[in-house]
């Protein structure tokens, strides 16, 4: 029984021995497919930004672009080194401007334009990073 256990043992292991891989692989494909593959990974600059946990002002809202256009140019022409979002959501175009790591950073600006928008508020999300260029207050 033990010989024969043995010879089992012996036969199953010389089965897989015969049917092992020599570990190369030959891969047939279209040569678009590197192509596109190189297209794919090229990551534009613009197009991803890195972003972090932050606050942005949400200023003005409503269903017409041009009204929030209007918003926008009136925000910029005080601060123009604060960055602006002109976001879409279904039926309204919505206007947030900033990049502001803390709170407090958005709530100097917030104390300055809640004459012109009394509605607007802090809300809190991903932002890009802040511009350097910025002027420290």
């Amino acid at each position: 029984m033990k010989i024969f256990l043995l010879g089992f043992i012996l036969s199953v292991c010389g089965a897989f021995q015969l049917y092992a891989q020599d570990g190369n692989i030959k891969v047939i494909k279209d040569n678009r497919i590197d192509a596109l593959v190189e297209k794919q990974g090229r990551i534009v600059p613009p197009a991803i930004k890195p972003q972090i946990d932050g606050f942005r002002i949400q200023l003005f809202f409503d269903s017409d672009k041009s009204a929030v256009q209007d918003a926008k140019n009136r925000f910029v022409t005080k601060f123009p080194t604060v960055d602006t979002y002109i976001i879409f959501s279904a039926p309204y175009f919505i206007l947030k401007v900033g990049d502001f790591r803390t709170r407090l950073e958005a709530e100097k600006i917030k104390v300055e334009v809640e004459a012109e928008y009394p509605t607007s508020f802090i809300v809190q999300e991903k932002i890009n990073l802040p511009r350097l260029d910025r002027k420290m207050e």
